[in-house]
């Protein structure tokens, strides 16, 4: 096996575990790349059918062409999709205008409790990587958020020769993390050997592309002239550029990801 077999082989055995061991499940869709790979591995972990929902959290401030694309694919793949808004806080007038870290809480952490809570999920399955954020680097593979939505990083279970802790108080729910150990550059690798489909906003048009997706007001593009997959491995292969610099509420804080994922945040 090479690199990205046992990648992909590790996170079909996470999937499988979490289907085994934990209640209702439902998957995060963000329509990016790493969310678009599990997709992916979770039609090869259960033979092209996929047994839990795909949830995508709304901001309403999303780049437009993600809702296209989201809406288009999960038809054409059947994918039981469930598309969750914070209606109180939009209806409230709730934005980046009043300051990136407070419209995340509220469009994106709150929104996920509330989510979480109506369908009444025993878990989540989240495309975070360690390499990605400086927090997400904390995590574990099966990851304990208590009746609040919080993450206690200081009091975590240890994870040893593949062995999950799957048994969490009543209450609790589980986000499960199947790409942990990947990093940027596999994503791509992986990408260009399955020779997957994904939306093209990552690839270069005017000498800039989206590097990552997010929210239109707070995510900008790099310069790149990579237009295709295999451009993308060759530029991430030379690069020292940070896979977030274009996400703008990164910039506000510097713990800003931690303290967002602390309190529920993807």
């Amino acid at each position: 096996m090479n690199h990205l077999d046992e990648l992909e082989a590790t996170s079909i055995y996470i999937l499988r575990e979490a289907f085994r061991n934990l209640g209702r499940l439902g998957l995060l869709w963000s329509i990016g790349k790493d969310s678009t790979v599990l997709l992916w591995l979770a039609k090869k972990a259960f033979f092209g059918h996929c047994p839990f929902p795909f949830i995508h959290v709304d901001t309403s401030y999303k780049i437009p062409e993600m809702i296209v694309y989201r809406d288009k694919v999960a038809k054409e793949l059947g994918l039981e999709l469930i598309v969750h808004r914070n209606e109180e806080a939009l209806a409230a007038g709730m934005g980046p205008q009043g300051g990136r870290l407070v419209c995340c809480k509220a469009l994106k952490t709150d929104a996920l409790a509330e989510m979480t809570h109506k369908y009444g999920f025993d878990g989540l399955i989240v495309g975070v990587r360690r390499d990605e954020e400086g927090s997400r680097s904390k995590e574990r593979i099966f990851s304990e958020r208590n009746q609040s939505d919080e993450w206690d990083y200081t009091n975590q279970a240890p994870e040893l020769w593949g062995q999950f802790k799957t048994d969490f108080p009543a209450g609790h729910h589980i986000r499960v993390h199947p790409l942990l150990e990947w990093n940027e550059l596999d994503i791509w690798r992986y990408i260009e050997r399955e020779n997957m489909p994904i939306i093209d906003l990552y690839f270069s048009k005017d000498g800039e592309r989206y590097r990552s997706l997010g929210c239109l007001p707070c995510t900008r593009k790099v310069r790149s002239n990579a237009s295709n997959v295999s451009e993308i491995v060759e530029e991430l292969s030379k690069t020292n550029i940070s896979e977030r610099a274009g996400r703008a509420q990164d910039q506000e804080d510097a713990y800003a990801m931690q303290k967002l994922r602390r309190d529920g945040y993807m």
